[in-house]
Formats: C-alpha cells, sequence, structure tokens
C-alpha cells in the first residue's frame, strides 16, 4: 500500500467523521411550547341553570359563547348574563363583557363594564356599575375592590370596595364613599 493511498483513506475518514459530527450538532429547533391548548367543549346560545344543594335555582346563565379548560376544568364566558334569585324568588341581572366560572361552580368573575339590575319588581329599583365583581352564588354574597357606583330612584351612591348580600338586600361600601340626592322635582 502506497503513502497516497493511504493518505487517501486517513483524509476518507477524516471527512465521513467530519461530516457525521456536523450533522449531529446542527441546530434543531425546539418545539413550540407557546400554542394553548383547545378547550374540551364549546357551548354557543344557551341558557343553563344551576342548582343548589337543596334542588333550588342558585343562578342561570345566558351567553353566545362559553369554553372550558381541560387543565382546570374552569369555564370562560363571552358576554355573560347571570340571573341570581332574591330571597323572593325574583331574579337581579349582572352583565359583564366576560365571565369566568370555577370548576364547581361556586366562585363567578365578572370583568368589563359589570352591571347588576334589581329585579323588575324590586320596591325600590336599582343598578350598580363597576369593572370587576365576584359573585359567590352558594354564599350570596357578591363584592369587589373597585369602585362600584349605585344609582336608585332620587340618589346615587359610589365608592370604593364594594359586598352586597344578594338574599338581604344588604350592602356595605369599603371606602370613599359618597352620596347625591336628586329629588324627585329636579328629575
Amino acid at each position: 500500500m502506497s503513502w497516497r493511498m493511504m493518505l487517501g483513506l486517513v483524509l476518507l475518514v477524516a471527512a465521513v467523521f467530519s461530516g457525521w459530527s456536523a450533522w449531529k450538532q446542527r441546530n434543531v429547533p425546539e418545539p413550540d411550547t407557546s400554542v394553548v391548548e383547545r378547550s374540551d367543549y364549546l357551548m354557543r346560545d344557551f341558557e343553563m341553570i344551576s342548582l343548589d344543594d337543596e334542588g333550588k335555582e342558585s343562578m342561570t346563565l345566558r351567553a353566545p359563547e362559553m369554553q372550558r379548560d381541560p387543565k382546570d376544568e374552569t369555564f370562560t364566558i363571552t358576554t355573560p348574563l347571570f340571573l341570581l334569585p332574591d330571597s323572593d324568588g325574583q331574579h337581579w341581572e349582572m352583565r359583564a363583557k366576560s365571565g369566568w366560572v370555577s370548576a364547581k361552580g361556586d366562585e363567578l368573575r365578572l370583568t368589563g363594564d359589570v352591571r347588576g339590575t334589581s329585579p323588575q319588581q324590586a320596591a325600590v329599583p336599582s343598578t350598580f356599575d363597576t369593572q370587576r365583581l365576584n359573585v359567590f352564588p352558594r354564599k350570596n354574597l357578591a363584592s369587589t375592590d373597585a369602585s362600584v357606583t349605585i344609582t336608585r330612584p332620587g340618589s346615587i351612591l359610589s365608592g370604593v370596595g364594594f359586598e352586597t348580600n344578594t338574599k338581604t338586600k344588604h350592602y356595605t361600601f369599603k371606602s370613599q364613599v359618597k352620596t347625591r340626592y336628586e329629588p324627585n322635582s329636579a328629575r
């Protein structure tokens, strides 16, 4: 075997080895982990009635769309309308741009232009407006740390931080409370 043949074999082995080494060390793109997992089901244009432990209505939900997250089994809702019965069986209406419901249905979070309206048959009709509201239907409780405005015939009440019992109709402001009275003759 001549030295030229030996040199050719060594160069061939070196070329094969360097090609294999370069191929193993190439940049392989990592899998895209930013892909959001799809909901496991989607409901459109629906009405759902939730019952409490005694079989009585605790809330009714109407919305154009609701999706369930398969990871934590929570629900995301587009422009929800919640109907929450009071002690007389009349319904408070709670509307918002978006909503979220816990997996067990014991907590609702309403966000974006939240508006609550008392039952039409209420002795003193009232509405309240805020940007966020957490509702706990089984406890008959609604609360927020955001600013709230309550409008009733003849008065406008506002403050920051709010809590109400939907059965007893009692409410509490936490701070910065302001009241403006509007006599009937001014309207």
